[in-house]
């Protein structure tokens, strides 16, 4: 994500519109490449990247302050996208979760008890 808010910067001219479409489809990608074993940590680990993505993106007039307050800006308008990008990634996550489950079961029930 920061490097598509330097990507966006560079070429929209810092749009948070265009970060926060960016960040349904890296959501999407992160919930279905995750690793299994990670699979829980995908949605926690989204709304960080979301807001070290901001950085460049948001504004500020030059001032550590004025930064810092351009970039809780930018998280307060840009919550939509925020929530919206976690939910779809939690939703897929839970669907790999309840999969990865079913054929750990399914698998158990035809392996043949050990003697």
């Amino acid at each position: 994500m920061l490097g598509l808010g330097f990507l966006d910067r560079w070429l929209g001219g810092a749009s948070l519109t265009a970060y926060g479409v960016l960040f349904l489809p890296v959501s999407v990608l992160t919930a279905l490449r995750v690793r299994p074993g990670d699979l829980l940590v995908a949605p926690v680990v989204l709304p960080i990247a979301f807001a070290v993505g901001l950085f460049p993106v948001a504004d500020g007039d030059g001032g550590p302050g004025s930064y810092a307050m351009g970039l809780l800006t930018a998280l307060a308008t840009q919550a939509g996208w925020l929530y919206a990008g976690t939910l779809v990634a939690a939703l897929l996550v839970l669907a790999r979760r309840v999969v990865l489950v079913a054929h750990r079961r399914a698998r158990s029930r035809r392996q043949p008890a050990a003697s």
